[in-house]
């Protein structure tokens, strides 16, 4: 005989729409403390198809599933058995369906399924050449084209965080470094949204794709008039840069920083900056292109007004690689005290 958490699912499946949404929003309720979660947690081989399918129904429905998913997707086993199921692929579907509704919260949950390794490759498509790398094609592409800064909602905005995840992996950081898919110039373009968490979403991305500069550091210098900006205006400080400094510069670096500009409060940002920095100069190309665009004397003047320690460190660590190779090149940067 079913117990009373058995039959609760069983209605998630019920033919009449009014008893699914009754039903759906009990279980949606339940995912909100930990108690319900580990109840749920318990029936996982029947709840989580269950709610899987609903996602396609109406947004009465489908709104109190996701939710519930997204929650349920927090805990890294359920995630997994989501991944397993084929979640990602039905997500997607419905995500590119015409008037969804529920844009937000099934971004929320690649978020979420994204944190694991399987959920990335899921992604990824991988093994499948024919649409090996579509899925990610489309989220980059909505979210270079859907931002509108007099929205207080931005549902693909949270996409930036997707693909720090992806850049984490291997294989998607060789998908976002394909220069003939230019997926990395597309995405550094959004570091001038005002969205701090869309730029953190493109700062994260950049630096993890960084640690390809060994062998991808000639993709990285083809978009080096986008890379530069992105990654020098932050930790660049507050003045105002003469002429005799914005002249060795390039002219979308130099214009920048001859004018009054809004800073870059946001320690995460500075510090991923100062890292993808890092990883690009420990090669011969990647420095010698950054002494090209005067990069020592930005990072000089930017640690002089720079006051947070964690930042000042990354600062140093760069300060330390330029002065030990600075045998090829000419100047160095200050950095001691």
């Amino acid at each position: 005989m079913a117990n009373e958490m058995e039959e609760l699912i069983g209605f998630l499946s019920a033919p009449s729409p009014q008893v699914q949404k009754v039903a759906v929003d009990i279980v949606r309720d339940l995912t909100g403390s930990e108690d319900g979660l580990q109840s749920l947690a318990s029936y996982s081989k029947t709840v989580l198809p269950s709610l899987c399918r609903l996602l396609g129904e109406k947004k009465e429905v489908s709104e109190a599933a996701t939710q519930a998913l997204v929650n349920l997707s927090q805990n890294s086993d359920l995630a997994s058995k989501m991944i397993e199921i084929g979640i990602i692929k039905d997500t997607m579907d419905i995500l590119y369906k015409q008037g969804c509704e529920i844009t937000g919260l099934l971004v929320m949950l690649l978020v979420n399924l994204t944190q694991l390794d399987s959920g990335v490759e899921s992604l990824l498509q991988l093994g499948d050449d024919k649409v090996q790398g579509l899925n990610v094609m489309k989220l980059v592409r909505s979210f270079c084209t859907s931002s509108n800064e007099k929205k207080a909602d931005d549902p693909f905005g949270h996409v930036g965080s997707i693909l720090v995840n992806i850049s984490k992996n291997k294989d998607g950081r060789s998908l976002l470094l394909d220069s003939k898919r230019g997926l990395l110039k597309q995405i550094i373009r959004q570091f001038d949204s005002t969205s701090i968490l869309r730029k953190k979403g493109v700062s994260g991305t950049i630096r993890n794709c960084c640690f390809e500069a060994d062998n991808q550091i000639q993709n990285l210098l083809l978009i080096s008039e986008f890379l530069w900006p992105a990654l020098l205006l932050p930790v660049a400080g507050n003045k105002v840069y003469n002429e005799q400094d914005t002249s060795k510069m390039p002219l979308e670096l130099g214009s920048a920083l001859s004018i009054e500009r809004e800073p870059v409060t946001d320690t995460e940002i500075r510090v991923q900056a100062l890292e993808a920095i890092y990883l690009i100069i420990l090669q011969g190309a990647g420095r010698r292109a950054f002494w090209s665009v005067n990069g020592p004397r930005i990072l000089q003047l930017g640690y002089e007004e720079e006051e947070d320690p964690k930042v000042m460190r990354a600062y140093e660590q760069i300060g330390s690689l330029l002065v030990e190779g600075n045998d090829t090149e000419e100047g160095s940067m200050q950095t001691s005290a």
